[in-house]
C-alpha cells in the first residue's frame, strides 16, 4: 500500500500541468460517487487510487510516439489506463481515443466521466471480438486477458506504426512463451513503477506465426 502517494505526490512524479492535474482529479472524485454505489474497483485498492490505479495508468504515457493521434483501449473497466492516457493527451490537437468495454453500467461512467474532465473520448459499448478492423497509432490494455487472447483482439487494431502497451504482472514470462506460440512480435519489456514484478510490454510489428 502507498497510501502516502496522493494528488500531490502523483504531480511531482508525473510532471503534469496544473490544468491536467485538476481534470484527473474531478476524476478520482467522479470514480469515489461512483465506487460506493456500483464497485468499479475494489475498496481496498480505491485507498490506494492514486498509485494504484492513476499512476499505474499514467506511466504508459512515456511510451507513447510524439506523432500518436489515436489510441484505443481494450476492456476500459472504470478508465484504467485509456481515460488516464486521454487526460495526459487532452491538449494535443486531433488526440483521440476509443475505449471497448462491454458492461453497459461502466460505459454509462466512462461517457460521464469524460464529459466531466473534458477530454475527447469514444465509448464503444461492445464486446471486442465485434469490432470491425482499424488502424490505430496506440493499443493499450490493463488487465484485460492472458497475453495470447489480448493479441488476438489487439490484431484488429494494427498498422505498419502501431504500438502495443500492456501492463503485465507477475505471471509476464509464462504468458510471453505462450503467446510467442501463435504471434511474431518486435518485443521491449519495461519495469513497472507501481509494482516491483509487474513489466509494460511494449509491442510492434504484431502478426499471426506463420
Amino acid at each position: 500500500m502507498h497510501p502516502e502517494f496522493g494528488c500531490d505526490e502523483f504531480s511531482q512524479a508525473s510532471g503534469v500541468s496544473r490544468e491536467t492535474l485538476t481534470c484527473l482529479s474531478s476524476f478520482v472524485d467522479f470514480l469515489r460517487e461512483w465506487n460506493a454505489l456500483h464497485n468499479l474497483v475494489s475498496k481496498a485498492s480505491f485507498a490506494d487510487v492514486w498509485w494504484r490505479h492513476v499512476w499505474d495508468s499514467a506511466q504508459l504515457s512515456a511510451y507513447i510516439p510524439l506523432h500518436a493521434n489515436t489510441l484505443v483501449d481494450l476492456g476500459s473497466g472504470a478508465g484504467f489506463p485509456g481515460l488516464v492516457l486521454a487526460a495526459l493527451r487532452r491538449q494535443q490537437a486531433g488526440f483521440k481515443a476509443v475505449l471497448y468495454e462491454a458492461t453497459r453500467k461502466k460505459c454509462e461512467f466512462l461517457r460521464e466521466a469524460g464529459a466531466r474532465m473534458g477530454v475527447d473520448i469514444e465509448v464503444r459499448c461492445k464486446r471486442i471480438e465485434e469490432a470491425p478492423p482499424e488502424i490505430f497509432d496506440v493499443v493499450t490494455s490493463r488487465a484485460c486477458a492472458p497475453l495470447n487472447k489480448l493479441l488476438g483482439y489487439a490484431s484488429r487494431f494494427q498498422g505498419p506504426r502501431t504500438v502495443n502497451l500492456f501492463l503485465k504482472g507477475q505471471a509476464v514470462g509464462q504468458e510471453l512463451t505462450e503467446a510467442s506460440k501463435y504471434w511474431d512480435m518486435q518485443l521491449a519489456q519495461h519495469s513497472s513503477c507501481t509494482d516491483g514484478l509487474g513489466r509494460i510490454l511494449e509491442i510492434r510489428g504484431l502478426a499471426r506465426a506463420r
